[in-house]
């Protein structure tokens, strides 16, 4: 799927999509019996081949070469290719194939049960899976997941057919996740924003299975659409493990913001991947669910003379990192040492810019986040290398965010706020200065529609907290929705018809969207000109 297709930005990882759809199906040898095959326990001996095949298990046939690669990081918001490759391991491995796997996993007598059969057939095809998922990437055991999963399979397209159809069949059976999980926001909003004929036509051309898939999220243990949300952490929302809990995320910045703000442990697995871990309660323990595979292998040494533009900060690193784990310093005063609701949008900037710039999944920083809080420099590999972020280098990232507008030189017609969605101080701090602007200009309206993006948990907290301000920014043209501002952006002819201008490098980095900081976004959206 190249980016400039409808729906580019659709699904933000490739494994699953691929991976478990042709192994639960009859025609990729699945039997409707306990699984065929068989794992050792506590031995190096290997598993017993497939029947009718010509080798073991962890022999990858050719459909799943892909498990290494995705679109989030092999083509630039250009449409060109950057030259970056993931394996999503925890380690860039530039060109790495998945011919063949790295270890022999080992069950425990209950796991090699549910290979069995013991607890079905439905179960014992997903513990197939997840062997072969974690032999592929050189997992030893499985773990036992704790918190509650995320989910990013979120987007009801014709082609994720297969892997809804998986999980109806896995709802048919009774099967629930492990604990109730969170979702990320549906890709569309035809009540705040779509609500023209034209949006209207694309949605149900390009969504004809989103009723489906909210159906198969419920029935598996998903709670109502109003908690769906990427940033699924925020205290709205609730999803937020305990430090060290192994847990099966889904979704680049939540996943990035997870393992390293929050501490737990999850790996970035693709869509898909993470809903058959919640059905088991278990996941592969390799890359970042391990020790080795949290240590930063650079250090990335901010010294600019000022606070650091969040984004350009994170797309640097994500440029230079691509998937290996960097170690942040030299920014601890912005934070006074601890991260706040108030700050953590630092945080949320940098860290979604570099899961999109690149693929990282975990970093960490220096007298702020849990794991170097503890260590300290510890946290850094033998041998790393040494990324200077000074003011020249950021004004050079600043200067590579070409203007991808078909009109270069027009005036923009909306302002997108909020990728990954809003804390509430940001809503709260945004429709404050949006309308002291407009009140100092002599204005009533802004210049454009400012779409603000959100949970709707959120939504419903700030129009009872501040009636008022939430009231006034509205009649000033802001609109509150929950969808995913990446898959707006992404829809079919939105080039054409929106210069769009955000604060949201993430955003940016997936769209013709134009980046802008906070204050000159402002003015940006008073006067209507660049």
């Amino acid at each position: 799927m190249k980016r400039r297709e409808f729906l580019k930005t659709a699904a933000a990882a490739p494994v699953a999509g691929a991976l478990a759809p042709a192994l639960f199906s009859k025609e990729a040898g699945a039997s409707e019996k306990a699984a065929d095959i068989k794992v050792a326990q506590a031995t190096n001996a290997a598993p017993a081949a497939d029947a009718g095949s010509e080798g073991p298990i962890h022999k990858v046939v050719d459909w799943a070469k892909h498990l290494v690669t995705s679109d989030m990081n092999g083509t630039g918001p250009d449409g060109k290719p950057n030259g970056q490759t993931a394996t999503f391991s925890g380690a860039s491995k530039a060109g790495a194939k998945a011919e063949s796997a790295s270890s022999k996993m080992e069950l425990t007598e209950d796991e090699q049960a549910v290979l069995d059969g013991k607890d079905g057939p439905e179960k014992a095809k997903l513990m197939k899976i997840l062997v072969m998922f974690g032999e592929t990437f050189g997992a030893e055991k499985m773990v036992d997941l704790g918190g509650a999963p995320h989910s990013n399979l979120y987007i009801g397209a014709q082609y994720l057919e297969p892997i809804i159809s998986l999980l109806e069949e896995c709802a048919d059976a009774g099967l629930k996740s492990y604990a109730p999980y969170t979702v990320n926001p549906r890709p569309y909003d035809a009540y705040n924003v779509q609500n023209n004929p034209t949006d209207m036509q694309l949605i149900y051309e390009g969504y004809p299975l989103q009723a489906k898939l909210d159906w198969v999220h419920s029935r598996l243990g998903a709670p109502d659409l109003n908690q769906r949300s990427c940033a699924c952490y925020l205290k709205e929302i609730g999803n937020a493990p305990e430090p060290g809990t192994p847990v099966a995320w889904c979704e680049s910045s939540a996943v990035n913001y997870g393992n390293s703000v929050l501490g737990i442990r999850t790996n970035r697995y693709g869509a898909g991947m993470e809903m058959l871990c919640a059905l088991l309660g278990k996941a592969p323990a390799y890359g970042l669910m391990t020790d080795e595979g949290r240590k930063a292998v650079w250090l990335i040494d901010v010294k600019t003379t000022e606070e650091p533009d969040w984004g350009a900060l994170g797309a640097a690193i994500g440029r230079n990192c691509v998937e290996d784990i960097p170690f942040v310093a030299g920014v601890e005063d912005y934070f006074g040492g601890e991260v706040t609701e108030d700050n953590m949008w630092k945080l949320k900037k940098m860290g979604s810019t570099t899961a999109a710039e690149g693929a990282v999944g975990c970093y960490h920083v220096e007298g702020v986040t849990p794991e170097p809080k503890e260590k300290g420099r510890d946290m850094l590999a033998e041998g790393f290398q040494t990324y200077v972020f000074d003011d020249a280098e950021q004004q050079r990232i600043i200067d590579t965010w070409a203007n991808l507008w078909p009109e270069a030189d027009g005036d923009p017609n909306a302002a997108f706020i909020g990728c990954p969605h809003n804390t509430y101080p940001e809503v709260l701090t945004w429709c404050k200065n949006i309308t002291d602007a407009l009140d100092a200009a002599g204005q009533e309206k802004t210049a454009m529609p400012v779409y603000m993006f959100m949970p709707s948990a959120l939504r419903t907290s700030f129009l009872m907290n501040e009636p008022e301000l939430a009231g006034k920014a509205v009649a000033a043209g802001m609109h509150y929705t929950n969808m995913c501002a990446v898959s707006y952006s992404g829809m079919k002819g939105f080039s054409d018809r929106i210069r769009g201008v955000t604060n949201s490098s993430k955003t940016r980095a997936y769209s013709t969207i134009r980046y802008f900081p906070d204050k000159k976004l402002v003015d940006i959206i008073v006067t209507g000109k660049v």
